[in-house]
């Protein structure tokens, strides 16, 4: 289990996380939902250790993190931009982290991923030659093949659209489920964060306004910003959203 207890965070006087304490349960996929300045990656950042929060404390399996460095904690990011080596062709990209720590995927698990994300056909090529979906698949793939204790995942949609869109949702989905991975992901997406995940922790001006399966927030929004925030991005009733997510 992932906590998160009273945590804040400030950048030059200006508050940006508000008290901030929520229980991730171990395997569950939990989007962080907000607009643009609302903290979500604030959030993101100090549970992947690049930032220290003011105050509060993180907790993991147990044992406080809150001062443990970003290297030791076996959190791994896919960020929004991919951040794949151009010079590398994909199968390098995939396996760049293993120079390392040579141990930590067997080949056989290595090509197991592969397989998982239908990647087989573009292992030789540059990463200039690749689809924005195919380059999505690269960073997770080389993400996975790291095993990490949770899957941090920024915007992984943003850039793509249609089936392509749909597809990366379903490998997700595939991944955090076979690899009983707890997986979070920031998104400004209600769509995405109601159809992908177990849980949605909406954020609004830094706080929480509220935390729940996309039924509790559909059927009992918590405030009227859960309420305006989730209809009008949608711009659809809300009985039709709940066909979103209930089919999926």
């Amino acid at each position: 289990m992932l906590e998160l207890q009273n945590l804040k965070k400030s950048f030059d006087g200006v508050t940006i996380l508000k008290d901030i304490s929520v229980a991730i349960e171990n395997s569950e996929i939990v989007s962080i939902l907000g607009s643009s300045g609302s903290g979500k990656t604030t959030l993101l950042n100090l549970i992947l250790g690049i930032i220290k929060p003011d105050s509060g404390k993180i907790i993991f399996d147990g044992k406080e993190i809150t001062a443990v460095p970003m290297e030791r904690r076996g959190f791994n990011i896919v960020f929004q931009d991919y951040a794949l080596f151009p010079n590398l062709n994909a199968y390098k990209n995939i396996t760049y982290g293993l120079r390392n720590f040579p141990g930590r995927s067997t080949p056989e698990e290595v090509d197991s991923l592969i397989d998982l994300l239908d990647l087989r056909e573009q292992l030789n090529k540059k990463i200039d030659k690749l689809s924005g979906g195919q380059k999505q698949r690269v960073a997770l793939a080389r993400t996975m093949v790291m095993k990490p204790k949770i899957l941090l995942l920024d915007e992984p949609l943003s850039a793509l659209d249609g089936v392509i869109k749909e597809s990366i949702k379903e490998k997700i989905v595939r991944i955090a489920k076979d690899f009983n991975l707890t997986t979070i992901i920031v998104t400004h997406d209600p769509e995405e964060a109601l159809t992908i995940s177990d849980k949605v922790l909406i954020i609004n001006k830094g706080k929480i306004e509220q935390f729940g399966t996309p039924a509790d927030i559909i059927e009992r929004p918590a405030s009227s910003f859960v309420n305006d925030f989730i209809i009008r991005q949608l711009s659809i009733k809300r009985e039709n959203i709940f066909k979103l997510f209930s089919e999926k």
